[in-house]
Parts: structure tokens; sequence; C-alpha cells
């Protein structure tokens, strides 16, 4: 069951107009990943909303802060080259970062993503590259299991924001039960 603007804005109240610019492309994102069903949709949403700020960032506020500029020749994110952690910083609903994760997300979605980053940030985009990235690091089972703390660290590295991640979830699910 796809869910819908008013639903979404009951999770997210802060997403505003945005919501109605994202139901759709989420719907179709969550439908091609399999995030489908209650649980994995309440987790998706979640964790989207607190890594896009509610659907209102697509792209990464950049300072730099020291944990930004530490992106620049970062080998496990494959920043190669001068300039890639600027360019290559979190993009798309989820925040897809780093040159390596940008050359596999294109490639999955047939997108040029190493000339073109700023392409994440575009609604379509951003919402099915957060439904690639949950998909690809088996967010769905994690959800089926109850591990919300854990698809919090496979997304962050770590548990920043988890009090408002759980807060959205613990209010997704009830909103879409």
């Amino acid at each position: 069951m796809p869910i819908t603007e008013q639903q979404l804005l009951h999770i997210l109240p802060n997403a505003g107009r945005q919501a109605g610019v994202f139901v759709p492309v989420l719907n179709t994102a969550m439908s091609r990943y399999g995030i489908v069903g209650t649980v994995r949709v309440a987790a998706f949403i979640a964790q989207v909303g607190h890594e896009s700020g509610q659907l209102r960032w697509v792209r990464e506020i950049w300072g730099p802060t020291a944990q930004q500029a530490g992106y620049e020749g970062r080998a496990d994110l494959g920043n190669t080259q001068k300039g890639d952690g600027s360019k290559y910083r979190g993009r798309g609903l989820i925040q897809i970062t780093g040159r390596e994760n940008f050359a596999a997300c294109g490639e999955a979605l047939g997108l040029d993503l190493i000339s073109n980053p700023e392409l994440l940030e575009l609604p379509q985009h951003a919402a099915m590259s957060a439904a690639w990235f949950w998909s690809t690091n088996g967010l769905n089972t994690l959800a089926d299991q109850g591990q919300f703390a854990k698809i919090t660290r496979r997304i962050n590295g770590g548990l920043t924001g988890q009090d408002d991640r759980q807060a959205l979830y613990d209010k997704a699910l009830k909103v879409l039960a």
C-alpha cells in the first residue's frame, strides 16, 4: 500500500510542500526496491526523514565542518582526487557520500553521477538513491527483524540523531498501522 501525502505529513510535519513533491517518487522507489509493508516503510521514512531534515535537504549543508573536511582523500569513500570531498558530499534523501558510492549508485540507477553528482538532488533521484542504498545494505531484512539501531549504524556509521530517528519511527508505525 503506497504512502499518502497526508500520512507523510503526519510523520514529517516539517516537510510542508515537499511532502507532495516526494510522495509519488518515494512510492515508486519503495516499490522498486521492495520497501513494502508497515515495518519497512516506517523504518525507511523515519531514516530518510532524519537524514533529509524532513525532506528539506537533499544536499549536505557544507561548512566544511571538521568531519566534512575529513572526506577529502578518504580512500574508503573512493575520494582519490583533489576536491572529491566537497564534490561527492552527501546527496539524496539518505545522503550518499563519496566518489565510490556515487559511482555505484549511478551505475545502479543508470545515471552519470561522477560527472553530475547534483542529479541526486532531483526528487526522483534523491528518493531512488535512498531506496537503492537501503536495498544494497540489506536494510529491509534489518527492518523485518526490528533492528532499528542497526539500520542507523549502516546509514550513519554511528547512532547520531538516534532519538529523532526513533521518534520518527514510532510515529510512522502508528500512522501507517
